[in-house]
């Protein structure tokens, strides 16, 4: 049996959801879930079961027992403990919450309730309800590959929902840059992109900027001209860079200098990573 926000059988049963929630990236969330059924009493035993996902690959999240008299229902030993029930059982409230919900969250969970009696019955939703976790933009890493024959590029690796549009700025205009792929696989391919400018040089600064909706951030890289080290004659010059975070109008320089030398005509571990 299929719905969209309540379900009902001609037994009796019906079970109320909401089709979607959204959450914002780091907060709890509350997925409702309410169900009725004329046989149900208070003397019966309850057990409420949430689902991630539906058919072989689901996963189940929530499990917890209401026993006749008590006055909770009782999680497993190895029950996560992100996850509680927000509702009252022999309210008929199943309701989940999700404390610090993340992007890994996403997905579309389904509620289940068995009432335990002379007769085992149970009832579910099969529609679900689908978990939008949402978040500003968050610039992974920052880096520079390639040798002094090819080229350098830039890639910049960015985290969000919805996925943010990624552009590059040099010092006075807008360069064009381009996306990598594959991004990655599974679903965290709906808030990963990386993005790439080519024909980096050194002695010139890039910036790249990543937005959506829910906001903006900034990292600029600064690529100096490649100057001999004195104590090396002959081998080849090393590539300085140098980054900055800007959040807003909040500007942050990270702590620390990265120095790499291009060795064999080949820039080696130039690449730069914060949280």
């Amino acid at each position: 049996m299929n719905c969209d926000v309540l379900c009902a059988s001609d037994d009796g049963w019906s079970m109320n959801v909401q089709p979607e929630v959204r959450a914002i990236d780091g907060y709890p969330v509350v997925l409702p879930c309410t169900f009725s059924h004329p046989q149900h009493s208070q003397h019966s035993s309850l057990q409420v079961l949430w689902r991630l996902g539906h058919g072989q690959g689901a996963a189940v999240l929530f499990r917890c027992t209401s026993r006749t008299g008590a006055p909770t229902c009782e999680p497993g030993p190895q029950q996560d403990q992100r996850y509680r029930l927000e509702g009252n059982p022999r309210e008929h409230d199943l309701s989940l919450r999700i404390n610090s919900a993340s992007l890994q969250d996403s997905g579309r969970y389904y509620c289940r309730v068995e009432v335990q009696g002379r007769e085992h019955i149970s009832f579910e939703d099969k529609m679900g309800t689908r978990l939008r976790v949402e978040a500003p933009p968050k610039i992974l890493a920052l880096s520079v590959e390639g040798s002094e024959q090819s080229g350098y590029r830039a890639l910049c690796r960015v985290q969000g929902s919805p996925l943010p549009d990624v552009q590059w700025l040099g010092p006075d205009d807008l360069l064009e840059g381009s996306s990598v792929g594959p991004l990655a696989q599974g679903t965290t391919a709906h808030y990963h992109t990386v993005s790439q400018l080519r024909d980096v040089e050194p002695g010139q600064q890039y910036t790249c900027s990543a937005s959506n909706p829910l906001g903006k951030e900034q990292a600029t890289l600064y690529v100096l001209p490649p100057q001999p080290p004195p104590s090396l004659a002959g081998a080849s010059p090393p590539l300085l860079l140098l980054l900055s975070l800007s959040v807003g109008a909040k500007v942050i320089l990270l702590v620390g200098v990265g120095v790499w030398l291009v060795q064999g005509g080949a820039l080696q571990g130039v690449r730069c990573w914060w949280k």
